[in-house]
């Protein structure tokens, strides 16, 4: 009885073992050069404002993931972070993609911005830097002249 028993758990256990070959995707993410922002000229206290920011997709195995923030009084570091699908079929592309964030602006300090922008050739970050100032809402002139 005690060697059915043993033949039975050892037809189990190579029933159910696990497949050596791994058919799931290799997955890594990676952040992308910066190539192109669209900042406004001054911020208005309060008020929310849209940023824009262009990179550039290689292949179709790149997927836009999130936008990473490094955050530091009025200082951000902002980063594109995308998805890879390494062993995926990538068709190339070289196609230009514009992400974007909402500021609802507090305070009135300048804002610095340091955009990445990839790294140069001894390996270290590289930013640009954009300051835009902030202006209380009531200093702004609305008024149209139309003649």
């Amino acid at each position: 009885m005690k060697k059915y028993a043993f033949l039975f758990l050892v037809s189990v256990a190579f029933l159910t073992s696990c497949s050596v070959e791994n058919d799931d995707p290799v997955v890594r993410t990676e952040f992308m050069p910066i190539v192109n922002v669209a900042v406004p000229d001054h911020f208005v206290q309060g008020q929310t404002h849209e940023i824009l920011m262009s990179y550039v997709k290689p292949n179709s195995c790149y997927v836009f993931n999130n936008i990473i923030f490094d955050i530091e009084g009025h200082e951000r570091t902002v980063s594109i972070l995308n998805t890879v699908y390494e062993n995926e079929n990538c068709t190339p592309q070289d196609e230009l993609t514009t992400v974007s964030f909402d500021l609802t602006v507090s305070g009135d300090d300048v804002y610095l911005f340091k955009f990445y922008q990839g790294k140069d050739e001894y390996g270290v970050d590289q930013y640009h830097l954009v300051e835009v100032p902030v202006v209380n809402g009531r200093n702004i002139d609305l008024t149209n002249n139309i003649n």
